[in-house]
């Protein structure tokens, strides 16, 4: 059976822990890695868009990381309770056009008794940004 450590309930120690290892595998911008950390059968809001399954997550992120160069994530721990998650988030990136742009938002993250995703959902806002704003090198 698949786990993903850390694995529910979280106490704030292992809550911190499983958004740091999330931060940690977007930031590689390996998809094939990344969507292990989801069931097979997880449910997504992300922006508008609705994604279903690990094979959709895994066609998404391919998509993403096409459009989004030089992509650099922080995520935050806002709240938790025993197998939920609150998560604050900003990234930057840049795009075909060298433009660079700050995303923020917030997801809120649902696992399993293996530690695996089962729900996330996502609200996302991007501000265009000069080079020199960025806050991630």
């Amino acid at each position: 059976m698949e786990q993903k450590l850390p694995l529910p309930p979280f106490n704030e120690v292992t809550a911190k822990q499983k958004v740091q290892l999330a931060e940690d595998a977007w930031n590689t911008q390996d998809p094939e890695k990344i969507c292990l950390a989801y069931s097979v059968d997880t449910e997504w809001r992300n922006r508008t868009e609705f994604i279903h399954g690990r094979e959709q997550v895994k066609v998404f992120l391919k998509r993403k990381w096409e459009k989004e160069l030089n992509y650099k994530l922080k995520k935050e721990l806002w709240g938790f309770r025993e197998n939920r998650m609150a998560v604050l988030f900003e990234y930057e990136y840049q795009n075909s056009e060298g433009q660079w742009f700050r995303a923020y938002g917030n997801e809120n993250w649902e696992f399993d008794k293996n530690g695996l995703m089962i729900k996330r959902y996502a609200s996302i806002n991007d501000l265009a940004i000069d080079e020199r704003d960025r806050k991630f090198h």
